[in-house]
């Protein structure tokens, strides 16, 4: 099973972090940076294979593209984001995280706006007079 392997990488990692922390907290640093691009790479293909099964669920269900499109990226921008900000978090530094996080919300709101403004039309137009 793959969650093993991702389980035991993560845990593997988590000592040896742990145990390098006390000689070079920065080297224990990149072993937690080096360890997330690991179990990233690991599922990127099960990501590949999902985002796929979504766009054609999109197609069969006759959604415009660019909304499945769009959705697709917010949730990748919602990904990167967190995992950007917990390291940063992992690093000691709440205040960055914090601004990556504020960061991710606005683009998210800025890549959403074809959605909403077609959300907004749509009730608009079921309105009378509209």
């Amino acid at each position: 099973m793959d969650i093993i392997i991702i389980v035991s990488i993560g845990i593997v990692a988590s000592l040896l972090a742990l145990i390098v922390k006390e000689q070079n907290s920065s080297i224990a640093f990149f072993v937690v940076v080096v360890t997330g691009i690991i179990i990233f790479l690991f599922i990127l293909q099960k990501i590949a294979g999902i985002l796929l099964l979504i766009e054609q669920l999109g197609e069969r269900a006759n959604v415009e593209g660019l909304y499945i499109k769009t959705i697709l990226k917010i949730i990748g921008i919602a990904y990167i984001t967190e995992f950007g900000a917990h390291l940063t978090r992992d690093a000691g530094l709440s205040a960055i995280a914090a601004k990556i996080e504020l960061a991710g919300k606005i683009i998210i709101i800025t890549v959403a706006i074809p959605i909403l403004t077609a959300v907004i039309e749509t009730i608009i137009s079921f309105m009378p007079g509209g």
